[in-house]
């Protein structure tokens, strides 16, 4: 069932409204009637910026039209903005703040290929589009008329109104650890400073999927703030493939289908692991100038993950594990996070320490301590490991306002990281 209806009259000039509101009239009627029982939202979106649509005094919408079209104008909510992008955006999240996903789109059959543009860049796939043509004859010249398609041109307007929009939840805040020197730009992203407005996403999610309402370019955007706040190029950035294993990719070498660690040796590329109660580890040798990032949940975490990365460096840099210094980035704790007994006897057989009320059905587990046992045991200095700095070793779980957390949000949870690179 269609949940939103969105009008697009973009292209309409609307300075000419009066010598057409019969027609418009007859088809905003047809749509009300046919949608305002069923839908939960309808909305119009039009161009705000045309010289001539409106006077010193009178919104567009109302100057020299018929007080019968003004009236049933009302019954739409209108988005009046200066391009697609803002006024495509706009409506998004007013969708997103009914949790809306079932669209229709009436829209003018020479701007459908345009507006499925940028649909598809602003939208993703929680939402299911259907298209209809808005059934309205209007003479030529009251019409914009349509350029050719141009994806990059599309790509520039949306990137360029996102990079307008102000920060949300506060200022871009990173951790760092004063382990790694300065040889390498490294840290550990927290949920402020971003323009994700979905309220498990907001504000500075760093990953986007088919399961989720942040389209890629947001997260793009929220990236470049990174990469401009922390120094690094966001065109050379490279982030794990999550399967929550243990196989290990090496830059240089063919890329796995999935890995949740990273090495490199390559200066100026910047790798990074996803973590949201997972742990992103970082990991870097000051000797060899190689670094490394590792995903490790509990499922990585039992396989091995971080040692996985650390045996990496050995076997292709030369790293010696005297040299190797470990950071455990921000993590659920075992405050919070529980797993079936059967499950948590591996931990427990690690070390009774891993694991809090073991006799009970769902054992909490401490996959942070975990980690750093099977780091120490595989030959890496405990002076070398950091997991107990008060900013990373804080439950992401229990700190909503620093931190994204599947246990605490469910499956629409947002995504912070871990990076690291070798300056150039």
């Amino acid at each position: 069932m269609v949940e939103a209806v969105l009008i697009d009259l973009f292209g309409l000039k609307l300075s000419s409204q009066k010598n057409c509101s019969q027609t418009l009239l007859k088809t905003l009627n047809a749509i009300q009637y046919h949608h305002a029982a069923k839908a939960k939202f309808l909305c119009i979106m039009c161009c705000s910026n045309d010289s001539s649509e409106r006077d010193s005094e009178h919104d567009p919408w109302e100057m020299e039209t018929r007080n019968e079209l003004s009236a049933l104008l009302r019954e739409f909510e209108t988005v009046s903005k200066p391009s697609v992008a803002a006024s495509l955006y706009t409506v998004k999240q007013k969708i997103d703040e009914k949790n809306l996903s079932s669209i229709k789109v009436i829209v003018p059959r020479h701007r459908k290929t345009l507006m499925r543009a940028f649909i598809d860049q602003l939208f993703t796939e929680v939402y299911n589009f259907e298209f209809e043509d808005l059934q309205v004859t209007l003479r030529d010249d009251l019409w914009k008329q349509p350029t050719e398609i141009n994806m990059i041109e599309i790509q520039n307007e949306i990137a360029t109104y996102l990079r307008s929009l102000p920060a949300l939840k506060g200022e871009l805040s990173i951790i760092t650890s004063p382990l790694i020197p300065d040889t390498f730009i490294h840290g550990f992203t927290t949920r402020t400073g971003g323009i994700s407005y979905i309220p498990t996403l907001s504000s500075f999610n760093l990953f986007s999927s088919s399961k989720r309402r942040d389209p890629k370019v947001v997260v793009q955007e929220n990236l470049r703030r990174l990469a401009s706040t922390a120094g690094f190029n966001a065109e050379k950035f490279y982030k794990i493939k999550t399967d929550h294993a243990n196989d290990v990719w090496i830059m240089g070498k063919k890329e796995p289908e999935s890995y949740d660690g990273i090495t490199t040796n390559e200066r100026g590329v910047t790798i990074a692991a996803l973590g949201a109660d997972c742990i992103p580890i970082v990991l870097a040798d000051p000797v060899k100038k190689v670094c490394g990032v590792a995903h490790s949940g509990w499922k990585g975490t039992l396989l091995g993950v971080a040692m996985a990365t650390v045996n990496a460096m050995k076997a292709e840099y030369g790293c010696s594990l005297k040299d190797i210094i470990v950071i455990l980035g921000p993590s659920i704790g075992p405050c919070c996070f529980t797993l079936p007994r059967q499950s948590a006897s591996a931990f427990h057989k690690l070390h009774p320490e891993c694991v809090r009320l073991f006799d009970s059905q769902n054992p909490y587990i401490d996959i942070r301590k975990a980690t750093r046992l099977l780091l120490e045991r595989g030959g890496i200095l405990p002076q070398n490991i950091e997991d107990q700095n008060h900013d990373l070793n804080l439950c992401t779980s229990c700190h909503p306002d620093i931190f994204f957390s599947h246990v605490r949000d469910g499956p629409n949870f947002g995504t912070q990281i871990g990076f690291i690179s070798i300056r150039e």
